[in-house]
């Protein structure tokens, strides 16, 4: 048995619901809807449609009571620290993946199997609402995340702004201040308003990249169903004095990889996402912002970046 092969039953408690997200179509199916159902996330609300032809389909999640047992032999990845519990990762020999993930007290909210390239995954989910909520987000952050990156997109840990049908997406460390710099824009530059507060996604549509709003956005319930041409990507960076400096391609590439969720030990996933990030390289251009957190600062930034335009 492995995920690709799994057939999944359908009784009378079992639903299934349809998301577009970045123009890609996700099918959530859970088998007993009395014990979890799409309610769990009310950030999904915006996202979903009617669409059941499955065209353009990124990836079919279901929720079910208990998984199969796959029949290959497997090992351990390792365990990831993602900030808000443990994640442990484990490869089997014909390509699948599980995931088991916990929050941060611990507890194992959700385990994950999935096919080599993210198309299919199954999913159980443990405990309580709260801890359900917890697990379903971020199993299917990770199945977006993974299998999109094999179609020319990006989910990129960043805040991000929308003015004047661009996208501007800001990164940094943990705790620099994007969501800080982000809100000085809003208060204090026209015709800007918050695109997403944590992750946004970029996807390249003949060639050309786009920032997308998606159902992930950290601590902000920026939940928006928006496209939007990408602008600039800017990191910030604390510093004494406000200045904005232009980067090479090299320092580009190293600042943006790390805002990416990847899997070095997957060279087709890996390289896939190594790829969509040279790609934004290519198409727009890439800063670093040394600032206070001052309007000053908002004002050096857009004066900078928004001249460039794709």
């Amino acid at each position: 048995m492995d995920v690709e092969n799994y057939k999944i039953e359908r009784g009378n408690n079992s639903t299934e619901y349809f998301l577009n997200i970045a123009d890609f179509i996700i099918k959530i199916f859970f088998e007993n809807k009395n014990i979890s159902n799409i309610d769990l996330l009310p950030s999904l609300d915006i996202f979903r449609t009617d669409n059941n032809k499955n065209c353009n389909l990124l990836f079919d999640l279901s929720v079910i009571e208990l998984l199969p047992d796959i029949s290959f032999s497997y090992k351990h990845i390792g365990t990831f620290d993602t900030g808000n519990g443990d994640t442990i990762i484990y490869a089997y020999t014909n390509g699948d993946y599980k995931f088991v993930i916990k929050d941060i007290d611990g507890n194992i909210s959700c385990e994950l199997l999935t096919n080599a390239i993210f198309s299919k995954c199954l999913c159980r989910l443990n405990r309580d609402v709260k801890i359900k909520r917890f697990g379903l987000n971020n199993a299917l952050m990770m199945a977006f995340a993974f299998a999109g990156s094999l179609k020319k997109t990006l989910l990129i840990h960043a805040s991000s702004i929308h003015k004047d049908g661009y996208g501007y997406a800001f990164i940094a460390k943990s705790g620099t201040g994007k969501s800080t710099h982000t809100g000085l824009w809003i208060k204090n530059i026209s015709h800007c308003d918050l695109l997403n507060d944590d992750n946004p996604i970029i996807r390249f549509i003949n060639n050309v990249p786009y920032l997308y709003g998606s159902p992930w956005s950290g601590k902000t319930p920026c939940y928006r169903n928006i496209k939007t041409k990408l602008g600039a990507i800017t990191r910030i960076e604390r510093a004494e004095t406000n200045y904005i400096k232009k980067l090479k391609p090299t320092d580009a590439f190293a600042s943006i990889l790390p805002c990416c969720s990847t899997m070095k030990w997957d060279k087709n996933i890996y390289n896939a996402i190594c790829n969509n990030v040279i790609k934004v390289i290519e198409k727009v251009n890439v800063y670093t912002l040394y600032c206070l957190p001052n309007k000053n600062a908002a004002f050096i930034c857009h004066n900078q970046i928004s001249r460039q335009k794709i």
